[in-house]
């Protein structure tokens, strides 16, 4: 077995990126504190071609060194746009018809392994800060939390762990 080089990859040119069909999720990043975490987001958006990443609050915008370090560049490729108010942005996309939702451990969340996207219909995803997760606010409004099942001792993983289990799950459970 051998390791295949960079160039035998055959990715996209950001130019193929910007014009191809995107997965119908969005991911809406609620004060995310570490530069690190938000540019691992980004780096795992443009891997399975994420239509767009809204960075809300305190979370930082490219460009930024700490960000470009995990993003390796991805911050050219992914469509993102920061917004004072995660609220406003939640409520913005409801009205276009995305069903927004939390990745929290709430009353009523629904496990992720049991998560079955609806065919055809666009998706939020709302990750939280490294302390305190998605605001209760954002939550209030959202229609319904989705939850990554953990057996062990800690209460909460990683936010750019998180990201990428539940941006695999939606790939695996969408792909045609």
């Amino acid at each position: 077995m051998r390791k295949l080089k960079n160039e035998e990859l055959n990715r996209k040119s950001v130019k193929d990126f910007r014009v191809s069909k995107k997965m119908p999720l969005i991911i809406v990043l609620d004060n995310v504190r570490s530069l690190n975490n938000i540019g691992s987001v980004f780096r795992t958006a443009d891997a399975f071609l994420i239509e767009r990443i809204y960075l809300c609050g305190i979370t930082a915008s490219p460009p930024h060194k700490d960000i470009h370090k995990t993003a390796l560049g991805a911050t050219e490729n992914v469509l993102w746009e920061h917004v004072n108010s995660t609220a406003d942005i939640v409520q913005k996309l409801q009205t276009e018809g995305v069903s927004v939702w939390p990745i929290e451990q709430t009353e009523d969340s629904t496990s992720l392994d049991l998560f079955q996207p609806e065919p055809n219909k666009s998706y939020a995803f709302v990750l939280g800060n490294e302390v305190r997760g998605v605001s209760q606010e954002v939550i209030d409004i959202c229609n319904k939390a989705l939850e990554i099942p953990q057996f062990g001792t800690k209460h909460s993983l990683n936010i750019s762990v998180a990201t990428g289990l539940v941006i695999w799950d939606f790939f695996i459970k969408t792909k045609p």
